[in-house]
């Protein structure tokens, strides 16, 4: 964790107490969690008691106090979406992912919730990944949705291997 990054957070809102809870979205937003290095960084900065801060954090189920993956997967299994085949569609998750209900990957690529009701009832069931809404899923739809993210993280990790290697080649030359 950047405590510097924090550092820039909370001057970006001229650390005023008041703005805590964004100055909070805005950590979360960049490490996909709440590290608590970065909670006492900004007690420390706000004057704010850590009590406070642990309130606020465990209060709104919006903030996360252990890591999240890159890739954030929402399954509603509200009552139109189970009957609608809520529980398939996260036996699919799972299949693709090998993540279940409330999990993150050792990687931190998947994070998989469920929540009670999206607002969306008419298009169960329905998946919300990286914010954007699936409605009206298949089991091939999500296997689908996920397995494109999948393809694009393979493909960027093996273009950092690549560069990495590149890049040890140079220092190799540089050393004869």
């Amino acid at each position: 964790m950047d405590i510097g990054k924090i550092d820039q957070i909370i001057d970006k809102h001229q650390s005023e107490a008041s703005l805590l809870i964004q100055i909070l979205l805005d950590i979360q937003h960049d490490n996909n969690w709440l590290p608590k290095e970065a909670l006492i960084r900004v007690g420390e900065k706000l004057d704010v008691p850590m009590s406070r801060i642990q309130h606020i954090t465990t209060f709104y189920k919006h903030f996360s106090l252990s890591p999240k993956g890159k890739h954030e997967i929402q399954v509603c299994v509200g009552t139109a979406c189970h009957v609608r085949g809520a529980e398939r569609i996260l036996d699919t998750v799972h299949e693709v992912t090998g993540v279940g209900p409330g999990e993150t990957d050792p990687d931190l690529n998947f994070s998989v919730e469920t929540v009670s009701c999206l607002g969306c009832c008419a298009m169960g069931p329905v998946i919300v990944v990286d914010g954007e809404l699936h409605g009206n899923v298949e089991q091939a739809e999500t296997a689908e949705v996920l397995q494109e993210i999948k393809q694009a993280e393979m493909k960027a990790a093996l273009k950092d291997l690549k560069q990495a290697e590149k890049s040890e080649v140079l220092k190799l030359c540089a050393c004869q």
